[in-house]
């Protein structure tokens, strides 16, 4: 093999390494809840069906159903989705807050916008 070809493909697996490192881990919500302090302060792709927005100027909290459990997610100038759409969110397990009344236990800090 030329010692060229070797350099290149070198370089494309140390890229593709990169690459898979700095991609969020894809999830479901059980695995979540089962071991929050697992998925804690670290980045993390969940996808399901919103059952329930609040939300005004943009931030907000939205419930995701993805069949396996529900979370709540904080959007922070990333926009809250109709009740009913289908997404995928990207975001940051936390420990939850209370606002208005409602608990809102773990919950996925939304870090990177919709898909």
């Amino acid at each position: 093999m030329h010692k060229s070809v070797r350099i290149l493909l070198a370089v494309a697996l140390v890229a593709a390494m990169f690459m898979i490192a700095g991609c969020p881990t894809q999830t479901s919500i059980a695995e979540i809840n089962k071991d929050p302090g697992r998925f804690a302060s670290k980045d993390v792709s969940i996808h399901g069906a919103v059952s329930e927005a609040f939300g005004a100027f943009g931030n907000g909290v939205f419930q995701i159903d993805d069949g396996t459990g529900r979370m709540w997610v904080y959007s922070q100038n990333f926009g809250v989705p109709g009740n009913g759409n289908n997404i995928a969110v990207t975001g940051r397990v936390e420990q939850g807050f209370a606002l208005r009344g409602h608990n809102f236990g773990v919950i996925l800090r939304q870090t990177e916008a919709r898909r």
